[in-house]
């Protein structure tokens, strides 16, 4: 068996023996959810818990005062940012806007290079799943932005594993490889284990298949697969080799391929300054 059968033979094995490490929310942002699960929870205790992370606070500022969020007067304050937009907004926002701690972990330069890579391309498929959910959907743009930024987490667990395997980290394709197979399996574990929602569980599962007719309503899925397709425009991944015209999600959306062009075009300075927010650290 040669090493990327046993790696993939082997992580599935544990898997389902519920022996793979998964990741961990970062400690303010399960605060922040479980506080807005709690119906007792004051808006008072939600704004002590951001402004306990010093970078947090200031990020989820400087994103509700931009183009996406911003009102008609800007938010000076937490307490002004919650009451505007209300606590599952800003639940959400949190736990986005915390999650690049994840990312940032001592290891090999390829694993540090692959994390920071998966980082970004997670930010730009957030930014562009929050405007395809504002201009085409009735769907949440907050939670869209939300799907964008968790899709790709089940690689995390995978380049943890991989750490241990110095062959497979010399062979990036084989890397790439496993990871692509394994982060639509692990994704769910890691949301379910986090006590996400199913929605976003689903995307986690499903957002790597483009060509599956899907019954029901036009749902996060569909607003992350064609995130996915326009971030890659422009590169050698096979995801910018795709007929677009053959993704039945745009016409679940109810838009075509131009009218998504069009759409990204207008946004294009909005998209720009929201992933700045969301990639830059601290």
């Amino acid at each position: 068996m040669d090493l990327e059968k046993k790696f993939l033979s082997d992580f599935l094995t544990d898997l389902n023996a519920n022996r793979v490490v998964l990741p961990t929310l970062p400690e303010v942002a399960m605060q922040v959810r479980n506080a807005v699960g709690d119906p007792q929870a004051t808006t008072a205790r939600i704004e002590k818990i951001i402004n306990s992370d010093p970078a947090l606070s200031t990020k989820l500022l400087k994103v509700v005062n931009s183009p996406a969020y911003r009102g008609s007067e800007p938010i000076t304050n937490l307490r002004m940012a919650i009451t505007r937009l209300g606590t599952n907004q800003v639940r959400n926002l949190a736990t986005g806007l915390v999650m690049e701690q994840l990312y940032q972990v001592t290891s090999t330069d390829n694993i540090k290079q692959h994390l920071k890579d998966l980082w970004l391309h997670s930010t730009r498929v957030a930014t562009l799943s929050h405007v395809i959910a504002k201009r085409f959907t009735k769907l949440k743009p907050d939670e869209a932005m939300l799907a964008g930024l968790i899709h790709d987490i089940g690689t995390l667990p995978v380049l943890n594993r991989a750490s241990l395997f110095p062959e497979l980290l010399e062979d990036d394709e084989k890397l790439v490889a496993v990871m692509r197979s394994l982060h639509t399996m692990i994704g769910p574990a890691v949301l379910d284990e986090w006590g996400f929602s199913r929605d976003m569980v689903i995307v986690s599962a499903e957002h790597e298949d483009i060509y599956q007719a899907r019954d029901g309503e036009v749902d996060y899925v569909d607003v992350i697969i064609v995130a996915n397709l326009h971030s890659y425009l422009g590169s050698q991944n096979r995801l910018a080799k795709i007929n677009w015209e053959e993704v039945p999600a745009f016409a679940r959306i109810g838009m075509t391929p131009d009218d998504s062009f069009a759409a990204m075009e207008e946004a294009r300075d909005e998209m720009r300054e929201m992933q700045g927010i969301l990639a830059s650290s601290g």
